[in-house]
This record gives structure tokens, C-alpha cells and sequence, in this order.
């Protein structure tokens, strides 16, 4: 997990729910950092740099394609 890297930042960790649900769905291998502690504290956000994502660069294409989908949920037919 130390080759991981950040790809993307949350201020809540209601904001990772959904999220959690679709990297496991693509076997996606991942972690929060900062998320056990924002749970308990979660004015500490600020002061820690959010909740970070944090996935193998081997993965960022496809997990960006994953975050882009979840950013853009209006799809007009």
C-alpha cells in the first residue's frame, strides 16, 4: 500500500459511501486514508487534508472513469 497514491479528496465520509460500493463491485483495490478519525472528529477535516482516496497508479484510469460517472449522474436521452 505505500506505492498508493491520492486521486481524489472528501470533505465527509458520507461522500465515500456509493464510492466504496463501485471500486469493491470492480475489485478495485483501495483505502481512505484519514476516515476512522473523521468518523469520530469530524470537524478535523479541515485540519487534515479531508478523506483521501487512495488507489495503485496502475488503477487511476479506471477509477477516474469510476469518480467522472459518479460526478455526472444527470444523462439526458
Amino acid at each position: 500500500m505505500e506505492s498508493f497514491q491520492t486521486i481524489a479528496v472528501f470533505n465527509y465520509q458520507h461522500e465515500t459511501v456509493v464510492l466504496k460500493h463501485l471500486l469493491e463491485q470492480e475489485g478495485i483495490p483501495y483505502f481512505f486514508e484519514n476516515e476512522m478519525t473523521l468518523s469520530v472528529v469530524p470537524l478535523y477535516s479541515a485540519a487534515l487534508g479531508g478523506i483521501k482516496l487512495k488507489v495503485h497508479p496502475n488503477d487511476f484510469e479506471q477509477v477516474q472513469e469510476i469518480l467522472d460517472n459518479l460526478n455526472n449522474p444527470l444523462k439526458i436521452v
